[in-house]
C-alpha cells in the first residue's frame, strides 16, 4: 500500500515509478488488492519461507562446496 501512496503523494512530473518489495507472513484478497491497486507495471510474486538449515547441514553444505571448488 505504500508503493500506491507514495506514488499518489510524493512523486513529481517526470518521476521514475516508485519500486518496492511487499513483505508478509499471510496473505488475503483484501491485502493483495489494497497493495497493488492501481499498478500497471508488471509484477512478480514470489513465496520464500524463511527456515535455517541446522549447524549439521550447513556445515554440510559448506564442506560440499569447498569440494567442489577445491
Amino acid at each position: 500500500m505504500y508503493l500506491n501512496y507514495f506514488k499518489e503523494n510524493e512523486t513529481f512530473e517526470g518521476d521514475n515509478p516508485p519500486v518496492g518489495i511487499i513483505l508478509c507472513t499471510e496473505k488475503g484478497a483484501t491485502l493483495a488488492k489494497y497493495a497493488t491497486a492501481g499498478m500497471t507495471q508488471n509484477l512478480f510474486v514470489s513465496k520464500y519461507m524463511a527456515n535455517l538449515p541446522s549447524e549439521k547441514e550447513l556445515a554440510e553444505v559448506i564442506q560440499k562446496e569447498q569440494r567442489r571448488l577445491g
